[in-house]
């Protein structure tokens, strides 16, 4: 990522960085929050909270921002970068990503039904009422669930060292070309 759009970012978020890290609440309550890891972008900053985000993301429910909160100040990870990557699961990308996890995770259970043979399909039993739909609805959840449990897990863990990885070579080829491009120019 180029440097000065980074810079530029950093000095536009820096009063506001500023005022969450002097704040007295914060100082007293949540002292960790100063660490300068969780503001600045740098190598291992970066790709530590592509991780995180990316690992937290597949968290289900409103709880993604909290777990990268706190996986960012586990891992000493840039705390804003984990939240906003988070947001690569969305409404349109949920049901598939638990599709594949799902998928993932029956590898692993030989005996679970795969989603496309239909076996796990979710069929209302007919004329029942209220209870025979939850009992039926929670017998389902119950078949798709070690394989989705175990599936959400990997993917997580794989995405996240995917993303790791990612960034870390992504920054290095970006040195290492602005090293040759520094290279080339003629000295003054």
């Amino acid at each position: 990522m180029p440097r000065h759009l980074i810079r530029k970012l950093t000095d536009r978020f820096q009063p506001a960085i500023d005022r969450v890290t002097g704040n007295a609440a914060v100082r007293r309550y949540a002292p960790a929050l100063a660490e300068p890891n969780l503001w600045h972008l740098n190598r291992r900053s970066t790709a530590r909270a592509v991780a995180v985000g990316l690992f937290c993301g597949l968290i289900p429910g409103p709880l993604q921002a909290v777990a990268a909160l706190v996986g960012s100040l586990v891992f000493r990870a840039n705390l804003p970068l984990a939240i906003v990557t988070t947001f690569y699961t969305n409404p349109l990308t949920i049901v598939p990503l638990y599709l594949l996890a799902y998928e993932y995770g029956s590898l692993f259970f030989p005996d679970a039904a795969r989603l496309g043979d239909g076996a796990a399909a979710f069929a209302l039993p007919a004329g029942a009422g209220v209870g025979g739909t939850l009992r039926a609805l929670t017998g389902w959840a119950f078949e798709l669930g070690p394989p989705l449990a175990v599936g959400l897990v990997l993917l997580a863990s794989t995405l996240a060292a995917v993303g790791w990885a990612a960034v870390r070579v992504g920054w290095r080829l970006h040195a290492i070309r602005a090293w040759r491009r520094r290279a080339r120019r003629p000295t003054a």
